[in-house]
């Protein structure tokens, strides 16, 4: 690394008066820390001899560089070469132009992301002396934890060019499967234009005179710029979403929010623009300040949902057929997720996560020429917990997308949809009215094979705005007979008016009733967009939420058992049988507490490798281990490889906790390790296991000499019941930075330490597993740390007579005559409603090492 904020290597590689970049000075260093506004990070897109990244990030007065060989891949198994080279000046980090040719850096400069970076290490100057830098940035394309890794040469001395990688971390910003895709962004997050377009323009920073090109390599123009289009492209036919319970987990899906709009394409070519509905109708007319402003982009077709937004800025259908009705539509926005052509390019075969990098950089370059279009950025995070955002924020949904999948026309598994509330089309079969004239309700149902079939009325949201709109289209739909057809096809009488199968309403609903009915359902609006020839999918219900603890299953039309969007087969098998007083503990009442406690579990369990006790005929058939998928796992289910013969199964939301109740999954045991990381241990269990004839009390006692030793050595101990006879007395340790350690590591110290409370107290407790050997002690098992161990996780039900849990406890509750019986299932209402004792469980962690060392002999 170059000595502290020196610039001589900078200054003596240019000639100022030949090239417009800053000479610049050293700054006054500065430090990032809680309250302060992070030190400043950018990256230059660099058209050089060879087209890279320039990473910088401010450090003692400087920007510390490194040439990276791609695009930075927000993919953590992605990791790129980042050469070190030498220190630029904070001046720098706001050229954008062309260096000419001749000069040291030839080529055209870019300004491709910028915000501020804040160390994650206190000790910032000892990270760059070790090699390993980690850094948490805010820019507008990058976000979330990063690290730079300085690579050795072979005789372990750094090299006179060092050689980084740099990766990303993996955190909610991390996005898997997502691979070289942002290579394909070419766009200033500045001024939007791309290489070729700053290649033709002049410098947007100059330290010195103007100077004149001399001719460098310049980027090859872009595919929209050389587009001779004379018109519009044609209509392109659309993709569309598979509507599923859930979002799906695991690695390599991308979720976008569900807009509620219109589906519409915008086609550009020869300077106009042509906007289409999802069935290629030309509804350009209906918006034309929208179409005068697309008149003006690249050639392209982008795919997309036009909005109109509420006072909380949130997307209302209602307000955007009110500003269509009303001519006031010039204040609608384009919300664009896709982009199927570009110039003369057909984009539709590259995966997602190349197509979306082109749409992104698309909007950058056009954003200021019309205030009409935004991009719609997509969310790496759990499916399960954007969905849970959506639906806080009274959103409609979510849309899942495969990062590696192409565009395909039609419906697939590619794009999968999961519902905030029950949001579908139907059919206007007739109408019911009330005095004669005033309308009472819709008579609603879908396309089947032999006609429309029957789906029950809806009779609530019939504002006056609303009536205006749907009495006329009602009568001039007038039938003498009745569309339905079916057993269930109601009657006519003198209040029920049919209509001819023409119509399509969008309603708001609660799932369906046990005759298959839409329950509780309110009309939304007309969708005009949407022909009734599609109606054909029965309404789904939405997307369930965490039930209030103690709520029943909810069923579907055909009666089936859905917990967290997951159908359990035999929902009333007895799982535990009754005991002492207590009725037997079903399926369903296992997948509802999964539910109900899923934040709670979740927070120990997932991205975790798993064991899982099974017993798919209850605790009194057969019982097994299962560390591995098995043919025809259920896809909540995800895999997690471990390096060895095959992957381990976890799961990552409450779907996954659902799906493993339907499979009779009665206990958890995860690994000790970070989520998604099993190569790192994040805590320490020790196992207090008394001997045959020992008093739980007895248990008690030991569980609080233990804790003043941990205590002691700097560690947080908690506390929980096994759900059997002992108690599991767990420290989180930090997993991160220089206090990570390894598996042996943590071993060692569970070791060490219970060798050293055995000695202190050996009338008290043994270290040897042999029941034979214990006499009548308590055995501190500390063998459940080291790699492939498990531990019951906090939560958990046993397999065991009674359905005990493995209870967190506060410290406070753990005294003599304590009964870890007493903790069931049949209380968990009550238990999960109390405030959680292990809350701060992860917020507590330590670092190991001093730990080590105050247990070194």
């Amino acid at each position: 690394m170059a000595a502290h904020g020196e610039l001589d290597t900078y200054q003596a590689k240019r000639r100022f008066g030949a090239t417009p970049e800053p000479k610049g000075r050293k700054a006054p260093a500065r430090r990032a820390g809680p309250g302060s506004a992070g030190l400043r990070y950018l990256i230059q897109r660099h058209a050089a001899t060879r087209l890279h990244y320039d990473f910088r990030i401010e450090h003692d007065g400087v920007l510390k560089s490194w040439a990276v060989t791609k695009a930075p891949s927000r993919d953590p198994a992605v990791k790129r070469l980042a050469v070190e080279v030498e220190d630029h000046p904070l001046d720098y980090g706001d050229f954008e132009g062309t260096i000419p040719s001749g000069n040291y850096g030839a080529g055209t400069v870019q300004l491709w992301d910028a915000g501020t970076w804040t160390p994650q290490d206190t000790d910032l100057d000892a990270a760059f002396e070790k090699g390993v830098i980690k850094l948490d940035l805010d820019g507008q394309r990058l976000k979330g934890g990063w690290a730079l890794v300085r690579l050795k040469s072979d005789r372990g001395k750094p090299s006179k060019r060092p050689n980084w990688l740099l990766l990303k971390e993996r955190d909610a910003y991390a996005v898997d499967g997502e691979g070289d895709a942002l290579t394909e962004i070419d766009a200033s997050v500045t001024t939007g234009r791309s290489l070729a377009e700053i290649a033709a323009g002049d410098a947007q920073w100059t330290s010195s005179r103007p100077v004149a090109r001399k001719g460098p390599a310049r980027p090859r123009p872009s595919k929209v710029e050389t587009s001779t289009a004379r018109k519009p492209p044609a209509f392109l036919p659309l993709q569309f979403a598979k509507v599923v319970d859930r979002p799906p987990p695991g690695g390599g899906w991308v979720h976008e929010i569900k807009f509620d709009g219109y589906r519409i394409q915008i086609a550009v070519g020869g300077g106009q623009a042509t906007l289409r509905t999802r069935n290629g109708l030309d509804w350009t007319e209906k918006f034309p300040a929208l179409a005068r402003q697309a008149a003006a982009w690249p050639d392209a077709v982008l795919d997309g949902e036009l909005c109109a937004l509420n006072a909380e800025v949130a997307p209302d259908f209602s307000a955007l057929q009110a500003a269509i009705a009303t001519g006031a539509a010039d204040g609608l926005v384009y919300f664009a997720f896709d982009l199927l052509r570009e110039g003369a390019e057909d984009l539709r075969p590259l995966p997602l996560s190349h197509r979306k990098a082109r749409l992104q950089a698309y909007c950058d370059r056009v954003g200021a020429r019309g205030p009409n279009l935004r991009y719609v950025d997509h969310f790496a995070a759990s499916g399960e917990a954007v969905l849970l955002s959506a639906c806080r924020m009274n959103l409609e949904g979510v849309i899942s997308k495969r990062l590696d999948a192409p565009y395909r026309a039609g419906r697939s598994t590619f794009w999968l949809k999961s519902k905030c509330r029950g949001r579908d089309e139907v059919v206007i079969g007739g109408w019911s009215t009330e005095g004669g004239s005033r309308l009472r309700s819709l008579l609603v149902g879908v396309q089947g094979r032999g006609g429309l079939r029957y789906m029950g009325r809806v009779g609530t949201g019939f504002s006056a705005a609303a009536a205006e709109v749907l009495l006329p289209a009602l009568k001039a739909a007038a039938a003498k007979a009745s569309p339905f057809v079916g057993d269930n096809a109601p009657e006519g009488g003198r209040d029920i008016h049919w209509l001819k199968p023409v119509l399509v309403a969008e309603i708001e609903h609660a799932g369906l009733t046990d005759g298959g009915a839409v329950r509780q359902a309110a009309f939304k609006a007309l969708r005009d967009d949407k022909p009734a020839a599609e109606v054909t999918a029965e309404p789904q219900p939405p997307a369930s939420s965490p039930a209030a603890a103690g709520a029943p299953a909810s069923r579907s039309g055909g009666g089936k058992t859905i917990v967290a969007g997951v159908t359990l087969s035999h929902p009333d098998k007895p799982l535990w049988p009754a005991h002492d007083g207590r009725p037997p503990v079903t399926k369903a009442d296992l997948a509802l507490y999964y539910e109900n406690a899923a934040e709670r579990l979740l927070a120990h369990v997932a991205d975790r490798p798993l064991s899982i006790v099974r017993a798919p005929d209850g605790i009194e058939g057969e019982r097994f281990f299962q560390r591995h998928a098995m043919p025809g796992h259920n896809p909540r289910l995800k895999l997690i490889d471990v390096k060895e013969r095959k992957p381990y199964v976890a799961v990552s939301d409450v779907g996954g906790l659902v799906a493993l109740a339907q499979a009779g999954g009665l206990e958890l045991h995860p690994w000790g390790c970070k989520a998604g990381d099993p190569e790192t241990p994040e805590q320490i269990t020790f196992d207090l296991d008394p001997d045959e004839g020992l008093d739980f009390d007895d248990v008690v006692a030991a569980a609080w000499l233990l804790k003043p030793r941990l205590e002691a050595l700097g560690l947080t101990p908690f506390v929980k019941t096994t759900g059997g006879k002992g108690l599991h007395v767990v420290t989180p340790i930090r997993a991160d930075g220089r206090s990570r350690v390894g598996w042996d590591e943590a071993r060692a110290f569970a070791k060490a330490a219970s060798e050293a409370a055995k000695a202190d107290h050996p009338d008290r407790f043994t270290t040897t597993l042999s029941k034979k050997a214990r006499g009548g002690k308590i055995f501190i098992d500390w063998l459940r740390n080291g790699r492939m161990a498990t531990a019951v996780a906090p939560w958990s039900p046993r397999a065991r007579p009674g359905a005990p849990l493995a209870l967190p406890l506060d410290w406070s509750a753990v005294t003599p005559g304590l009964k870890p019986a007493d903790f069931h299932l049949g209380r968990a209402t009550e238990l999960l409603a109390a405030a959680d004792p292990w809350a701060d469980f992860r917020r507590a962690a330590a670092s190991l090492r001093p730990a080590l060392r105050g247990l070194a002999p």
